[in-house]
């Protein structure tokens, strides 16, 4: 008897899994008529099937979620870290003038001149220098966004996200952009039918 009521238990709850594969994979193939024509095409239905599959249980919305946040803490501390650079550069550039000004107001007038053209090159020298620092900067923080995708790329990878893959192919990136958008809007409209059952 406890044999049969297993049984059934499990093919209810098959029935439940396929039920709720079929409801994600045809929310899946209503989001994509949204997307351009060029990435639907590249969306098979084998593709969205694997994609619902791996949906079914919830944790992919949790990664995905845990990605974005760790990608948003990252970004913060990236423009964080620009904007001190910055700000170190403007008051390097005020105290800069203001040395100057100080030295032109103490230079005898015949000196002026030649006092003016060594504060050309040391304004130029510290200019450029600035924009040196900028590009470390700006190199910097492309190289660590670039390795936060690869990271998020072998994440749902790992876990069974059909589609993603390490790759820096510009097509497969935004393939996956969209790809990652649909599990998104997928996890919205979960939690506004949530909200609207309680």
């Amino acid at each position: 008897m406890e044999r049969c009521s297993g049984a059934l238990e499990e093919a209810a709850d098959g029935a439940r899994q396929q039920e709720r594969h079929y409801q994600l994979l045809s929310a899946l193939q209503g989001l994509v008529k949204e997307l351009p024509s060029s990435f639907q095409q590249r969306l098979s239905y084998t593709t969205l099937s694997d994609l619902a599959l791996a949906l079914l249980d919830g944790t992919v919305f949790e990664i995905v979620q845990g990605l974005l946040e760790i990608q948003h803490l990252t970004e913060k501390s990236l423009y964080n870290q620009r904007l001190r650079l910055q700000n170190e550069h403007r008051v390097l550039r005020q105290a800069l003038r203001q040395k100057h000004q100080e030295a032109q107001q103490a230079c005898r007038p015949h000196n002026l001149p030649v006092l003016q053209a060594a504060q050309q090159r040391e304004l130029e020298a510290a200019e450029q220098r600035i924009r040196e620092e900028q590009r470390a900067m700006d190199q910097k923080i492309v190289l660590e966004l670039d390795r936060k995708v690869a990271d998020q790329q072998s994440t749902l990878e790992k876990a069974g996200v059909a589609g993603f893959y390490v790759t820096t192919n510009p097509q497969e990136l935004t393939l996956q952009m969209n790809l990652l958008e649909l599990i998104r809007k997928l996890q919205q409209r979960g939690r506004q039918a949530g909200k609207m059952a309680l």
